[in-house]
């Protein structure tokens, strides 16, 4: 079981459920006939067997000592709230303390550490039914601390050797890709020996990315993918159990603020570099604005520090907030990108919609959306993550070209262009060399202006590193020319772009690619 798994325990002999009451605070009782977010414990793994258990509200179930009774008061996890959790072919589980008790439900419905000796499967006080609630988070963390140190450094560098190559670069040079964008984990500033449970290997894949970014006349952008304490729950930001910690930790906000300082002074110089992305997805719903907007703001001064021409990228917040509160929060008028994820799905809005209202919602209100950002005189407009699937179940070859026909139109609009998420899936709609090659996405004469997200440090577990959305990079690079598939050298044909009065280089082809997602937004 990884770490975020959400689970249930039902007493086999009472059939109550075990209950850490208002979501913890005081003691666990064994009395719920049925089960709510109160009886729903979040697992922190400390390996296969052992774990620490995670109340609604935060608190750890704890018990110190033989015959205590279990309570969910402790605000941080130590060697007392460590947990053994024996399983059988019949999701029943015994528990125990890793200093020995069995967990028992004893009179008046406590859960106490005093079962004498070894239960058996028949000893109903002793025994519980584990239920799965969810099993949702397959990112870095989970990753890593699934596999445990040793393997997991193993897998991610036969994952990062294969999965991108320079082969990728030559690919996006061929079709006219200008930018990549680079998603990283905040632990990328510690590398190569970064906080456990996270591996090294980071920062080495990121520099090769720059240097085959380089060689075809690529320019990245650095997007951090992930903030300390999780800025928005999900896997993809790393989260160890769904809980987003970053914006009520002033401690998470300043590391974020070191980790752009180690970006900006590292690759600020470097050719490459386009811009740097201050934070990804931050949740509306728990990251307030009075918290977000000092942290771009001097996200952005720490920029500056060492470039001035550097894009600094802000994104929206994911959830129920409009970008133009980000034109609103006067952070700067220089070189200022607010990035929009412009997704047909996730939200119940798009479920009964048809091949047909799916086109009119993006020639209607996203084309209204953008023309109004490009007219408010403030940042550019980026649609940082975009993806050519939706809700449709019966969508022809078609209706899927259409549908990306009409996404490029409008995306297109955009004043500091798009970038399209993914590169390469196990989900083949999300994987965008899979759609050029079979032609269910057509980048035709329009596509004047594109950024292409490219990943390759993050992956699914259950798809062993071949899909995943978040840290990403390539592999090393000498070449001095880029190469087509023939193995001849090619003389890079190179036309300007213009973006609000800045020129860009963007090589005349046309396609993307990019590594992970997993089908979920990013």
């Amino acid at each position: 079981m990884l770490d975020g798994t959400e689970v249930r325990f039902m007493s086999v002999s009472s059939h109550k459920y075990v209950s850490a009451e208002n979501g913890g605070g005081m003691g666990v009782t064994v009395d719920r006939d049925v089960a709510s977010s109160w009886e729903t414990f979040k697992l922190w793994r400390v390996s296969a067997s052992e774990f620490q258990l995670r109340t609604s509200q935060g608190y750890f179930l704890a018990c110190y000592g033989e015959g205590c009774s279990i309570s969910a008061t402790a605000n941080s996890p130590s060697e007392g709230e460590i947990f053994y959790i024996e399983r059988n072919n019949n999701n029943q589980v015994h528990i125990k303390l890793i200093t020995g008790p069995y967990l028992q439900v004893t009179g008046g419905n406590l859960l106490t550490a005093d079962y004498p000796g070894k239960p058996g499967w028949d000893d109903d006080a002793a025994t519980f039914e584990m239920m799965i609630v969810a099993n949702d988070l397959h990112g870095d963390y989970q990753l890593a601390n699934g596999y445990g140190r040793h393997q997991a450094k193993e897998v991610l560098k036969k994952h990062r050797n294969s999965f991108i190559t320079m082969d990728d670069f030559n690919f996006l040079y061929r079709r006219g890709i200008n930018t990549v964008r680079i998603p990283v984990g905040w632990w990328i500033a510690f590398d190569p020996d970064p906080p456990t449970p996270f591996i090294g290997g980071c920062l080495e894949a990121l520099d090769n990315a720059f240097s085959w970014a380089q060689a075809y006349n690529i320019k990245c952008i650095i997007d951090l993918h992930a903030a300390p304490g999780s800025q928005n729950g999900a896997e993809h930001s790393a989260s160890r159990d769904g809980t987003t910690g970053w914006p009520s930790s002033p401690d998470y906000v300043s590391k974020t603020l070191d980790v752009i300082d180690f970006l900006a002074s590292r690759y600020a110089r470097h050719p490459a570099l386009l811009g740097i992305e201050l934070l990804n997805e931050p949740s509306a719903s728990l990251v307030p604005m009075e918290v977000l907007v000092p942290y771009y703001k001097q996200g952005y001064e720490i920029v500056r520090k060492y470039s001035s021409t550097a894009y600094v990228i802000i994104c929206q917040r994911i959830g129920n907030a409009d970008p133009i509160e980000l034109y609103q929060a006067n952070i700067s008028s220089h070189n200022l990108v607010v990035d929009l994820h412009f997704y047909s799905l996730f939200d119940t809005y798009f479920v009964n919609m048809s091949t047909t209202d799916n086109i009119d919602f993006v020639y209607k209100s996203r084309a209204a959306q953008l023309q109004a950002l490009n007219s408010a005189n403030g940042p550019l407009v980026f649609v940082g993550e975009w993806v050519n699937e939706w809700s449709v179940t019966t969508a022809s070859q078609t209706d899927y070209q259409d549908f990306g026909r009409a996404q490029l139109e409008v995306y297109n609009a955009a004043s500091f262009g798009w970038a399209y998420w993914t590169l390469k899936n196990d989900r083949k709609h999300w994987d965008f060399e899979w759609n050029i090659r079979n032609n269910y996405l057509q980048l035709g004469n329009s596509t004047t202006r594109k950024i292409y997200d490219n990943h390759f440090l993050y992956i699914k577990i259950y798809t062993l590193l071949t899909t995943w959305p978040s840290v990403k990079y390539p592999r090393n690079s000498t070449a001095k020319n880029p190469k087509y598939d023939d193995g001849k050298f090619a003389s890079p044909v190179i036309s300007p772009i213009t973006v609000k009065g800045t020129t860009i280089p963007v090589a005349e082809f046309t396609t993307v690619e990019q590594i992970t997602g997993n089908g979920d937004s990013s």
